[in-house]
């Protein structure tokens, strides 16, 4: 499948770090080649579990003043192995990066200024095309026992039920500072709990349910004439994703769910200081005891 990579916020919560680096880039842990633990970007570890899910052309979306740093970072370079041949062994994570680069396409999509995820995810339009595509935020990661797992499985329930949307949502306490999803429970799909949406409130005051929306989807090329017909119709000062869910189902699409379980995986957000703190603690804890 395609997918589209949001790279595009303003990441305020993070301040000062965000005001000259991205959250984006912000380092958490993996298991390395050797079985030791290895820092990557956030973003680099998004890439990776779209990778591991059957994406091959990623849309990378950015701000115009990270066009330099996004881009080189998402790039191929052979003088980097070069200059560095004397440390030959602390390369095998950079060659491996470099080796699913050089399997992927990638476009690169500037959002010329902030206006919202929606609008982020509508600039990638021309990129995706006619196709069916993931999105996934750069600046959280799912932890699974098997990375792309979980994607695939959505990937899947869109294709086998012909639907406009899969999301990923998760059980959280309060759900007020999320997009909270109400539906009715479905077939269960690879062991995963299904929902099937009716109703998508943006951090509503008095949440229905406890079912808060991961920044992880699955998409119909259907999603772009949804958000476009917010914005017309709307016109609101920034897009947000949410509401194009909302527009689908007004419009008779079909949204499902599937439900994240601490079986099945985590996701783990650095958009805040508190959110990067236990995020790395977590991935130190799980990339120490994972073999190679």
């Amino acid at each position: 499948m395609e997918a589209v990579v949001t790279l595009a916020g303003e990441g305020t919560r993070v301040l000062p770090w965000s005001r000259g680096l991205r959250k984006e880039f912000l380092p958490l842990y993996d298991a390395g080649e050797n079985g030791r633990p290895v820092l990557k970007p956030v973003a680099h570890l998004v890439v990776e579990t779209l990778v591991a899910s059957g994406a091959f052309h990623l849309t990378i979306v950015h701000q115009p003043r990270d066009a330099e740093t996004v881009r080189h970072y998402f790039s191929v370079d052979p003088s980097f192995l070069r200059r560095h041949r004397r440390v030959r062994e602390r390369l095998g994570e950079i060659r491996r990066f470099y080796d699913t680069l050089g399997r992927l396409r990638i476009t690169f999509v500037v959002q010329p200024r902030l206006a919202g995820f929606g609008d982020a995810v509508a600039r990638s339009r021309a990129s995706v095309g006619g196709q069916r595509f993931f999105v996934h935020a750069g600046d959280a990661v799912l932890l699974e026992p098997r990375r792309g797992r979980l994607l695939r499985a959505m990937g899947d329930l869109l294709e086998r039920d012909d639907l406009d949307a899969v999301l990923l949502v998760r059980k959280v306490a309060d759900p007020r500072r999320y997009g909270v999803v109400e539906g009715r429970p479905g077939p269960s799909v690879n062991g995963l709990r299904r929902l099937d949406v009716s109703g998508m409130v943006e951090k509503p005051e008095r949440p229905r349910t406890h079912w808060a929306a991961t920044a992880v989807y699955a998409f119909n090329p259907s999603i772009f004439a949804a958000l476009e017909k917010v914005r017309r119709t709307a016109r609101p000062r920034e897009l947000e994703l949410t509401d194009g869910i909302r527009a689908l189902l007004a419009d008779g699409g079909r949204v499902a769910s599937l439900v994240l379980s601490p079986r099945a995986g985590e996701w783990l957000s650095v958009g805040s200081p508190e959110g990067f703190g236990r995020a790395l603690a977590r991935t130190h804890r799980i990339s120490a005891r994972r073999p190679a």
